[in-house]
């Protein structure tokens, strides 16, 4: 292999050992879990699989056909559990429909795959299989984009509010979407060229979700600068009006509940709200939000074991599970499941 062949196998192989390392961790490793993260670590195995075959293939033709097999069927899995794991983040996701819709897949792909080897049918497996598995990993894209409409509309109007996990969706979805377009265009280009798309979707992807996990966990807060200071009296009435407002109706556990919509309840202007919160409290609005649904899932985790964690986390307000967690362990420095073993007999 001379030293272009040799550059080229380490840069299309450096995405795929990193995706395997981060798939394991994702499904194996990774504490509190969220069912977000098992798709995700099967999504990075599934796209290792095939990414891996294609090297290999790509460097030795004489690799064994049940190689080529396996690197085709795991494509079969990429865009439902693409679908799914775009579904879990926005939570829409039943659980129990997809672990049995790819218990299912994997099963007629194992099946089919016995009766109809590669090694004996590679013109049918290169054929129509191949673009039926091509059609199957597009519609699931199609699919996951129209579930993820309201995140990529965000992002053409104001990207600036994009969360951290939705920083998630469109960087996965837009990395399968680039690694299939590759595939799809081998023919015109190279087909390394799949391969190396992934390497690059997957440092960029990453780059960008540790950027906005950065901008969450560390948000620089830039304060207006406000001439006047709000008045102590004023001060105290609108904390008043907050106190009685989230008391009687909870109004901080609407997981859409924005600044405006809050000045709106108490009937102050929203640049009042923002002074108080940030140059009277000292904070930012989802931190003064999120404390307070921190207490909400506090007191549910103590009278309401029944509830999973999760769900603890939706009724007090979070629009993720991922967020739930990193806000409660941010605020009170454990986990919710720790803090409900400690707390359950107190």
């Amino acid at each position: 292999m001379n030293i272009q062949n040799q550059i080229l196998f380490f840069l299309s192989a450096l995405g795929v050992f990193n995706s395997l390392v981060l798939g394991f961790y994702f499904l194996f490793l990774k504490r509190n879990k969220v069912v977000s993260d098992l798709f995700l670590g099967l999504l990075l195995l599934s796209l290792s699989t095939r990414i891996g075959k294609s090297i290999f293939y790509n460097f030795n033709p004489q690799l064994s056909k049940t190689y080529l097999q396996i690197g085709l069927s795991a494509c079969v899995l990429i865009g439902p559990i693409l679908y799914f794991f775009v579904k879990s983040i926005l939570q829409k996701l039943n659980y129990s429909f997809a672990k049995y819709s790819l218990i299912f897949i994997v099963i007629a792909v194992t099946v089919f795959g016995f009766l109809f080897p590669y090694k004996y049918n590679s013109e049918v497996w290169r054929g129509i299989i191949y673009y039926a598995i091509t059609i199957q990993w597009f519609i699931f894209i199609v699919l996951s984009i129209y579930e993820a409409r309201q995140v990529f509309r965000k992002l053409v109007t104001n990207r600036h509010q994009i969360s951290y996990e939705e920083t998630w969706i469109l960087s996965i979805i837009c990395g399968v979407f680039a690694i299939w377009l590759s595939y799809s265009l081998s023919r015109y280009t190279s087909y390394i060229s799949g391969a190396l798309t992934f390497s690059f979707s997957f440092y960029i992807s990453f780059m960008l979700i540790y950027y906005a996990k950065n901008k969450t966990l560390n948000p620089v807060i830039n304060k207006e600068k406000y001439i006047n200071k709000i008045d102590e009296k004023l001060v105290k009435e609108i904390q008043e009006k907050i106190n009685i407002l989230f008391e009687t109706r909870k109004i901080y556990t609407n997981p859409d509940l924005t600044l405006s919509i809050l000045a709106k309840e108490l009937n102050i202007r929203p640049q009042l709200l923002s002074q108080l919160i940030n140059d009277n409290l000292n904070k930012s609005f989802t931190q003064f939000i999120n404390e307070y649904r921190i207490d909400e899932a506090k007191r549910l985790l103590k009278e309401s074991p029944q509830l999973k964690i999760d769900a603890v986390g939706f009724e007090s307000g979070f629009n993720s599970s991922s967020t739930f967690y990193s806000s409660f362990r941010k605020i009170t420095g454990t986990t919710p499941s720790n803090y409900q073993k400690h707390n359950f007999y107190s």
